[in-house]
């Protein structure tokens, strides 16, 4: 049988403690391995190739799709997740592939309308375990995807599934399931990602805000943080755009950021003498993060962000109009299911009808939940 070159790279020039392809627990369904592709290389695949993954194009990050072309989705988010993930796994000789799967893998069950779709609906089922779009992403890659005749889902390999399920930053929670023993570390590569994602939405969010023009500039000012970056661009260009030193500003932040990650997570890799897997699985807290410097210049930006930005009173008003949308088209499907498209309706017996409606709810874009909702609300709609 010809040698899988990516398997045999792998073997020979990754760390002891990355996750390798040879190592790899498999999958839910026995599949014969491919010849020149990895695991986890055909994992990535999978999900890019999903409609789950499509869908990511129409679902809001922090500016509903409407607002503007400009503003991050969450298909753009993912993508930017896997970029700085994959340089961060590079620079530690860790598995790039699995990471690059996890990262684009890990918003897969986001509602429509970001957070917000998932506030209400985890309201809406909370007599039936409620919702969490880590579990719900697991759901999407082991369930509802429906790509392949031997089995459902994806049938991504165990380690690849356990990123999206202890995925877990500021706005996620990690959920415990037992086939992922909750009490254990999650891998090194799955760390990354959730830091990945962190720096992401910190700076790119804070770049939709200045384009929104919901922040300016002059009110960053007296972050450190950002004082740092701009004095830096400040003696390099004598005469510059806005737009071009706002793009500067956060490229710097963002190279900040991920140097110091690289930089601590190596040290901490050798002060608690991290030899393989089972030492990052054993650990007693996460290994990849920033050093305590950088998390002090970190923690006000993300204040400043969380008050200015995420409560500014225009994106809430779209945050509550998003939950008044995704509410009455619940319980609207909930209380006639008749009104849901025959092949989601042949799902009911099985799953029941409010699991049924949400994972329906979830897996709709912003603009698909804005039309679902004109056709059953709006008389003059054509249905």
């Amino acid at each position: 049988m010809p040698i899988n070159r990516t398997v045999e790279f792998e073997d020979k020039f990754l760390a002891l403690y990355a996750m390798k392809s040879s190592a790899s627990r498999g999958r839910i369904y026995a599949e014969k391995e491919h010849l020149y592709r990895s695991c986890y290389q055909r994992d990535r695949d999978r999900i890019i190739h999903s409609a789950a993954f499509r869908r990511l194009e129409y679902k809001t990050q922090v500016f509903v799709n409407h607002e503007g072309d400009y503003y991050r989705t969450r298909l753009t988010h993912s993508i930017e997740v896997s970029q700085i993930a994959r340089t961060i796994a590079c620079a530690l000789n860790l598995n790039m592939d699995l990471t690059e799967a996890i990262a684009l893998a890990h918003d897969l069950g986001h509602t429509p309308f970001g957070h917000s779709g998932e506030e209400v609906l985890n309201d809406l089922m909370s007599s039936e375990g409620g919702f969490n779009h880590n579990l719900q992403g697991l759901r999407v890659v082991d369930l509802l995807e429906e790509r392949y005749p031997d089995f459902p889902g994806l049938n991504l390999t165990w380690e690849v599934r356990e990123g999206i399920v202890k995925h877990s930053s500021v706005f996620d929670t990690a959920v415990a399931i037992k086939e992922f023993n909750p009490r254990k570390k999650p891998s090194l590569e799955t760390q990354i990602v959730d830091m990945s994602d962190e720096i992401a939405y910190d700076n790119h969010d804070l770049d939709d805000g200045l384009t929104s023009g919901l922040i300016k500039e002059s009110d960053l000012e007296d972050l450190e943080i950002w004082g740092k970056i701009n004095s830096t661009i400040d003696r390099n260009y004598a005469k510059i755009s806005s737009n071009c030193r706002k793009y500067l500003i956060i490229r710097g932040l963002i190279n900040l950021q991920v140097t110091d990650l690289i930089m601590h997570t190596r040290s901490e890799i050798a002060r608690l003498k991290i030899k393989n897997p089972a030492d990052v699985y054993n650990a007693r807290s996460k290994i990849v993060d920033f050093s305590a410097k950088v998390k002090q210049l970190r923690n006000p930006l993300r204040k400043f962000l969380w008050e200015k930005l995420y409560h500014h009173y225009r994106v809430e008003r779209m945050s509550i109009k998003a939950k008044r949308f995704i509410r009455e088209l619940f319980c609207e499907y909930a209380e006639r299911p008749a009104q849901l498209p025959s092949e989601i309706q042949l799902k009911i017996p099985r799953m029941g009808v409010r699991r049924v409606v949400c994972d329906y709810i979830a897996g709709m874009t912003d603009r698909y939940a804005l039309d679902e909702y004109k056709k059953l609300f709006n008389p003059y709609e054509k249905v």
